[in-house]
């Protein structure tokens, strides 16, 4: 599938409103339901579709990925998004920090799957 169509199908998927929906809320408790805050809101989307694209890279290749560069030359290496996944999970908690939301603060509905 293209790059393109999975980013649309996430945007589109029930984990991505809920996400939205629950960072929206937490925002409108606080009265902090502002523009500045609701352009964090969509950066934290934005960076929850990166990280989701790594994670099927990762489940697609594995962990350890072959490459040749031609000639007889050919290896193993650590696939990069390894890396990347690390880093968007990082961003994502300093921007939920920054937002001061905290995973505490988010109530659980008991029929969600998790």
């Amino acid at each position: 599938m293209e790059t393109n169509n999975i980013v649309e199908n996430l945007k589109k998927s029930k984990e991505y409103g809920k996400i939205k929906r629950d960072l929206v809320n937490q925002l409108k408790l606080k009265n902090a339901k502002t523009p500045t805050f609701l352009s964090q809101v969509k950066d934290y989307l934005s960076m929850w579709i990166c990280k989701e694209l790594v994670v099927m890279d990762i489940e697609e290749r594995g962990v350890l990925i072959e490459w040749e560069n031609g000639g007889s030359q050919k290896g193993v290496k650590r696939n990069e998004s390894i890396a990347d996944l690390s880093k968007l999970n990082s961003q994502m908690i300093r921007l939920l920090e920054a937002l001061d939301i905290k995973s505490t603060t988010i109530i659980a509905n008991d029929n969600e799957e998790m």
